[in-house]
C-alpha cells in the first residue's frame, strides 16, 4: 500500500548490567507469559524525569531501574509485582501499570508502592498494562490480561484527577496495550497488539468512545506494543516481534522505519533528549536502550508540562 519508508539506523544507549540479570530461576510471569523460557530481565515502560533520568521497569521480576544520562542503571525498587507500564506526574509523583497489581504509587525515596486503584466496577482488572496523563491530570490506562482474539475482553478505563472516578470508556478489546492522546486530547490512540492494529478512539463531549476504529493496521510480528506522539501528532509505534518502530505522519502514512540493531522484541519507546528529538526503544529480549535520533520532536509528557 505505501512504499517503504526511509529507514534510520539506532545505537545502543544502555544495557542492564549482568549484575541485575537473574538467570538462576524464571519468574512466575515468565512461567505464564512465555512458556517458562528463562528470563533474565524483561524491560517495559520508559519516562523520563525532569532531569534526564530515564525510569524503565521489568515486569519479569518486579523491579524498576532508574538509568542516569550517561547510561548508568540504579535499581529503585525489587518488590511483590509486576510492573508493565510507568509515567510520571507533573508533580513528580511516579505511577506503575502493575499487571498484578492494578495502578499503584512509586515513593522511590521510601522504595515503597502502595495501591492507586485496583479493579472496576466489573471487578478486579484483568491485568493493566500501560497509562498515560492528560493535560488536566486524568489517567487513561489499558487493561489487557490474557485477552485476545479468543477473549477480546480488553477495556480502555479513565481514572478522573477531579474526582477520582473510574470510567469505562471501551470494552470489547483484543489485548490493549500502549496508548497516547492525540493532540486535542479527544482521541485516545491504543495499540491492540492481538489485532495487529493501532485503534483511534474518538472521545464526544461528554468523554465517551463513539466511532471507534483501526487507525493502521500491521502485519507480521506479534503486534503493537507501546506509543508515542510527536509534536505533530504523528505515532511511533513500537512493533513487537519484528524488531521495528515505525513512525507515522498525524493520517497514518509511514515516514520512516527504526530497525532494531539488538533484537526483535521492541516493546516500548519514548521520546528524550534536550530537544525531544532521540527515541528511546526498550528492548526486552537483550535487556538492553536502544536510541535514534528522529526528525521531529516528541511531544512533552504530562512530567515536562
Amino acid at each position: 500500500m505505501y512504499a517503504p519508508p526511509p529507514a534510520i539506523e539506532p545505537e545502543v544507549f544502555a544495557r542492564v548490567p549482568d549484575k541485575f540479570r537473574i538467570t538462576d530461576r524464571v519468574s512466575k510471569w515468565a512461567t505464564i507469559q512465555r512458556g517458562g523460557r528463562p528470563t533474565p530481565c524483561f524491560l517495559e515502560g520508559p519516562s523520563f524525569d525532569r532531569d534526564g533520568n530515564l525510569y524503565v521497569v521489568d515486569v519479569a521480576w518486579g523491579r524498576i531501574f532508574r538509568i542516569s544520562p550517561s547510561g548508568e542503571f540504579t535499581l529503585v525498587i525489587e518488590y511483590d509485582g509486576e510492573p508493565n507500564g510507568l509515567k510520571i506526574h507533573r508533580d513528580g509523583r511516579i505511577f506503575i501499570a502493575d499487571y498484578k497489581n492494578g495502578i499503584m504509587l512509586l515513593d522511590p525515596a521510601r522504595g515503597a508502592v502502595t495501591p492507586v486503584v485496583q479493579g472496576s466496577e466489573f471487578g478486579p482488572f484483568k491485568g493493566v498494562n500501560d497509562l498515560v496523563f492528560a493535560s488536566n491530570g486524568d489517567l487513561y490506562f489499558t487493561d489487557q490480561g490474557l485477552t485476545g482474539l479468543q477473549d477480546a475482553s480488553g477495556r480502555l478505563h479513565r481514572l478522573r484527577a477531579d474526582t477520582g472516578r473510574l470510567d469505562t470508556i471501551l470494552q470489547g478489546i483484543p489485548s490493549p496495550n500502549g496508548l497516547v492522546l492525540g493532540l486535542e486530547e479527544d482521541i485516545v490512540f491504543v495499540n491492540v497488539t492481538r489485532d495487529n492494529a493501532v485503534w483511534r478512539v474518538p472521545m464526544n463531549q461528554a468523554g465517551a468512545a463513539f466511532k471507534v476504529g483501526a487507525f493502521i493496521r500491521l502485519s507480521g510480528g506479534n503486534g503493537p506494543d507501546g506509543l508515542a506522539i510527536d509534536e505533530s501528532g504523528g505515532l511511533a509505534i513500537a512493533h513487537f516481534g519484528l524488531g521495528t518502530v515505525w513512525i507515522v505522519n498525524a493520517i497514518g502514512e509511514p515516514v520512516a522505519r527504526v530497525k532494531s540493531c539488538a533484537g526483535l522484541a521492541t516493546t516500548n519507546v519514548a521520546y528524550g533528549g534536550a530537544d525531544r528529538r532521540t527515541l528511546y526503544i526498550t528492548e526486552s529480549e537483550s535487556g538492553q536502550i536502544l536510541m535514534a535520533k528522529v526528525p521531529t520532536a516528541g511531544r512533552a509528557m504530562y512530567s515536562h508540562q
